[in-house]
């Protein structure tokens, strides 16, 4: 083989792979697919959205009103008012009556959001309330907020009510066409932001996580379940084990920081889906943080397939499925 014949051949295999990149690329994002998971976190997201609003209604004036806990101007300088783009229209309610007339509102956009009724309207609407109240109530949020806003902000990109909704059954009964519910690029790329954003939750996560000398030596888990602030479920009983401890320890760390690749492949996907249940689960059962281990529950249906999530659903309510 000569020189030119040799650089020749290696061009047109430097193209073919750059062919098959992008092919690649363009089938990950832009391929249609089925909106069935994305109508399932609608629903538990959008369930998820309207209970922890409404547990702000049980003090709503000390939260958000004018004589709040953290006064309004503190609000706004820690979430705009510094140089930010943060905005909230709350910061601009002055009555009781302007307070509550706008937080009943934004629990019936929450209700619609869920139930799938104008899906379209009510996930923007959702979408600009979640974060109008993360940016009003600085001081009172932590990763259940933040996780909320991310499911919230996505459920605007994909068509969420096109099944197992109101939307989807006034369609049926109207005879109108839901062209959606087969398959759109829309609802394959709101499903793919959510994985990867998921991914670099986790990522982030785990290598924060190396920065500790806990998860080293394996104890990390052992001082989660010990601390009474926490602690819902009594679990000091695994003092009597620290070979559990320093597994359980080991087998998180590793889980979160290698999770962005390891759920990707068909083989290993279960086993870290698996995981996020008992990882997640652990934590809403035993330290006390329930909501915050069902949003990332929630989150990660983003990696289940619409086949599957049909299949389950007609389990509850036989139909027709996807193939129909």
């Amino acid at each position: 083989m000569t020189w030119g014949e040799a650089t020749q051949r290696s061009a047109s295999a430097v193209r073919e792979w750059g062919r098959g990149m992008a092919d690649g690329w363009d089938q990950f994002w832009f391929a249609a697919a089925a909106p069935h998971t994305l109508a399932l976190i609608r629903i538990f997201g959008g369930a998820m959205l309207f209970y922890t609003h409404l547990v702000w209604a049980l003090d709503l004036e000390a939260f958000l009103g004018t004589h709040s806990w953290v006064s309004r101007e503190a609000n706004q300088f820690l979430g705009g008012g510094g140089g930010g783009y943060a905005w909230s229209y709350l910061w601009y309610l002055e009555s009781p009556a302007a307070l509550w007339t706008a937080h009943i509102g934004a629990l019936i956009v929450f209700a619609a959001l869920t139930l799938g009724l104008f899906t379209r309207v009510s996930a923007v609407l959702a979408w600009i309330a979640t974060i109008a109240y993360c940016h009003r109530l600085q001081g009172a949020l932590f990763g259940l907020d933040q996780v909320n806003a991310m499911l919230a902000m996505y459920l605007v990109v994909g068509p969420a009510g096109a099944v197992y909704s109101v939307d989807a059954w006034w369609r049926r009964r109207s005879g109108l066409r839901n062209e959606s519910a087969s398959g759109s690029v829309s609802a394959n790329i709101a499903i793919r932001l959510i994985q990867v954003h998921l991914c670099v939750v986790y990522l982030f996560g785990g290598i924060s996580k190396l920065k500790g000398t806990s998860w080293w030596d394996g104890s990390a888990v052992w001082f989660a379940v010990a601390n009474y602030e926490y602690q819902s479920i009594d679990m000091t009983w695994l003092a009597h084990w620290p070979w559990l401890i320093a597994i359980l320890s080991h087998a998180t760390v590793f889980w979160e920081t290698f999770y962005a690749v390891l759920v990707w492949p068909r083989l290993t996907r279960p086993v870290m889906l698996a995981m996020a249940v008992a990882v997640h689960g652990g934590i809403a059962l035993c330290l006390g943080m329930p909501t915050f281990g069902l949003a990332m529950i929630i989150a990660n249906l983003a990696f289940v397939s619409p086949e599957l999530v049909d299949a389950a659903m007609g389990l509850l309510a036989p139909r027709r499925g996807i193939g129909a």
